[in-house]
């Protein structure tokens, strides 16, 4: 069986996010842990075939969460890449996604007041994702345990914060709220309202 998952190249260079995110720790973030869950996908995809076509047994529970958390890992990450940029000076929303922001959340300040405390609240593992309800135009923030979504069903995500400890500890160490703060500093607004 032909892989279906592949590791998306990175719109920037590694050293590219400095001083934010060091090109170590994005090289290791990028290439060992996302091709890890890039492989875990194709492998059970690839036992799932197997099993089908031998006709044979597989604990179909315990299969499935683990391609939902790796295919989940694999497409949050995917995100998370494009979601960042080399820095630009005052880094901010504009347009229509600025104003979206204000409506739903009164400030920019506020929402990533709300973002960063969803992001910093995270138990364990997991992402901070903002989504979007095209139906009723409305933005929302929401936690993703691990890579399991608990998200809205039919929101659209548009921006997700990789908090595991594998997408800071070597340049922050245990303080996920500075490398949140610093986050801010690297996000391509253009990207997230594209996704809007």
């Amino acid at each position: 069986m032909e892989n279906i998952y592949t590791l998306p190249d990175l719109k920037y260079g590694y050293k590219d996010l400095e001083p934010y995110i060091s090109e170590e720790q994005l090289k290791i973030h990028h290439l060992k842990h996302h091709q890890t869950y890039v492989s875990n996908a194709n492998a059970l995809l690839e036992k799932l075939d197997k099993a089908r076509k031998d006709n044979s047994e597989i604990d179909i529970k315990s299969t499935l969460k683990d391609l939902s958390f790796n295919v989940g890992g694999h497409v949050l990450h995917s995100y998370f890449w494009d979601n960042m940029k080399p820095i630009k000076k005052d880094n901010a929303p504009s347009g229509k996604l600025l104003e979206k922001i204000k409506v739903d959340f009164g400030s920019f300040e506020r929402f990533k007041a709300e973002f960063g405390k969803s992001a910093l609240s995270v138990e364990g593992s997991g992402w901070s994702a903002l989504s979007y309800c095209k139906k009723h135009d409305k933005l929302l923030i929401a936690q993703i345990e691990k890579h399991n979504a608990n998200l809205y069903p039919d929101f659209k995500i548009i921006l997700v914060l990789d908090v595991f400890e594998h997408a800071y500890y070597l340049d922050y160490k245990n303080e996920r709220a500075k490398f949140i703060e610093g986050f801010w500093n690297v996000v391509n607004w253009e990207e997230v309202e594209r996704r809007m």
